[in-house]
């Protein structure tokens, strides 16, 4: 199979990229599971920057995967689901069920993210919330579905 190559997106209306220690943390994750980072970006907590970007990334047609961290709570300022609502032509809610099932054993804050998940094109954007602890949680539940979850989307068959 070809590489996966992904997208880093970080969330944030105090944070760049030289301060971004949860982007850190996904792109250290990200690199570890053998996926290329191509692109790495930040914007504010704006819904129409966020939507923008997202769909530019898209409609780059050379990525497969986005992986957003931050603006995911409860905040008024927290607008990376809506954003990604906007964005994406299917929705793939059980990305989003599980990381939420399986992280609030652990963190019972886990039922407060909207995070959503879901498909634009042949990309597929992740949420995940903005603390580099919960990122590293996240990403340990959708890691291991990240490639059939690609394959698919190339309209290939798993082997």
């Amino acid at each position: 199979m070809k590489c996966i190559r992904a997208a880093v997106v970080t969330v944030s209306d105090t944070r760049s990229l030289e301060d971004d220690i949860s982007g850190n943390e996904l792109v250290k994750l990200i690199t570890a599971a053998d996926i290329e980072i191509a692109i790495r970006r930040s914007t504010t907590d704006d819904l129409s920057e966020i939507r923008d970007l997202l769909a530019s990334l898209c409609d780059r047609q050379d990525l497969d995967l986005i992986i957003t961290t931050g603006g995911t709570g409860f905040s008024p300022r927290d607008n990376t689901p809506e954003a990604t609502f906007a964005v994406i032509e299917r929705e793939a809610p059980g990305i989003a069920e599980a990381i939420r099932r399986e992280t609030a054993g652990s963190t019972p804050l886990a039922m407060l993210s909207r995070a959503v998940c879901g498909i634009r094109g042949s990309t597929l954007i992740v949420n995940l919330p903005g603390s580099p602890k919960a990122v590293a949680e996240c990403f340990n539940v959708i890691s291991g579905v990240l490639s059939h979850a690609v394959t698919l989307m190339r309209g290939n068959q798993p082997h």
